[in-house]
C-alpha cells in the first residue's frame, strides 16, 4: 500500500526484455529481495540492486495496462515505498494497482487528464486520484476526465514538470469508491470482532462511528453472529 506522496524522482536505466533497471538513491536506503515499490503509481518488485539502481520484472500484462511499455533510458519516474503502519498518511490509500492510462490535454499547474469514460464515475470534485503515482486532488469532475491544481512544489519533484499535451500518465481512482459501489461488499465484511474493547468503545449490533487515536475513522457495519 503506498499514499500518492513520491519519495524520489528515478531515471529508467534500461530495459531489456521484461527487465527493468531504475536509477535511484533514497528509496534503497532500506531496500530488501521482493521489497514493493512504486514506479509511476505501479507497483513492482525489487529484484536486484546496486549502490544507485534497482531491476524489478516487468509481465507483459503490465506493460500492456500502463504507460511502462512507453518508456526510454532517461525518462524521468516517480518513486515511492510502501507506507509502514507509523507513517503520516499524507495523500490517500493508494493500492499500486493502475486502472487506466490517461492522456494529458493541459500540462501542469492546471492540468487536465483524459481518461477512460468507464471510470469517470470514480471521480468526484475534492475527490483524490492517483496520476503517474502521485495523490492529487480532483478540481472539476469531467465526462471525460479530470482537472487539478498542481502546486510548483508536486511540479518540481515528480514528473509532471517533464508532461506535455498528448502524454500518457497512469491512472488508480479511490479504491474506496470501487468497493462502495461493489453490491454486497459491505455485508460480506467481518469488520471487527464482537466483545473487543476500542479505546471506550465496545462492540455492539448497529452503526456506530470509531475514532482511533491513529486520526482514522471507521464505520462499524455490523458485528458477526449477533
Amino acid at each position: 500500500m503506498f499514499t500518492g506522496i513520491v519519495e524520489e524522482l528515478g531515471t529508467i536505466k534500461s530495459i531489456e526484455g521484461s527487465k527493468v533497471r531504475i536509477g535511484a538513491t533514497k528509496v534503497l536506503e532500506d531496500v530488501q529481495m521482493g521489497a514493493s515499490t512504486a514506479v509511476n503509481g505501479c507497483c513492482l518488485t525489487v529484484v536486484a540492486w546496486g549502490d544507485d539502481w534497482w531491476e524489478a520484472d516487468v509481465s507483459d500484462e503490465t506493460f500492456a495496462r500502463t504507460n511502462l511499455g512507453a518508456l526510454s533510458p532517461g525518462d524521468p519516474v516517480n518513486l515511492e515505498r510502501p507506507v509502514r503502519l507509523m507513517d503520516r498518511l499524507g495523500g490517500h490509500v493508494v493500492q499500486g494497482h493502475v486502472d487506466a492510462v490517461g492522456t494529458i490535454v493541459n500540462p501542469a499547474p492546471d492540468l487536465r487528464v483524459s481518461m477512460d469514460t468507464a471510470l469517470t464515475r470514480y471521480v468526484v470534485e475534492k475527490g483524490s486520484i492517483t496520476v503517474d503515482g502521485i495523490s492529487l486532488t480532483v478540481v472539476d469532475a469531467l465526462d471525460d476526465g479530470f482537472t487539478c491544481a498542481i502546486i510548483p512544489h508536486t511540479e518540481d519533484v515528480t514528473t509532471l514538470a517533464h508532461k506535455k499535451v498528448g502524454d500518457s500518465v497512469n491512472l488508480e481512482v479511490d479504491m474506496m469508491a470501487k468497493y462502495a459501489e461493489t453490491p454486497g461488499w459491505a455485508s460480506k465484511q467481518r469488520l471487527i470482532q464482537p466483545s473487543i474493547a476500542l479505546g471506550a468503545v465496545v462492540c455492539h449490533v448497529g452503526p456506530i462511528s470509531l475514532d482511533f487515536k491513529c486520526g482514522l475513522s471507521f464505520t462499524l457495519l455490523r458485528c458477526p453472529n449477533k
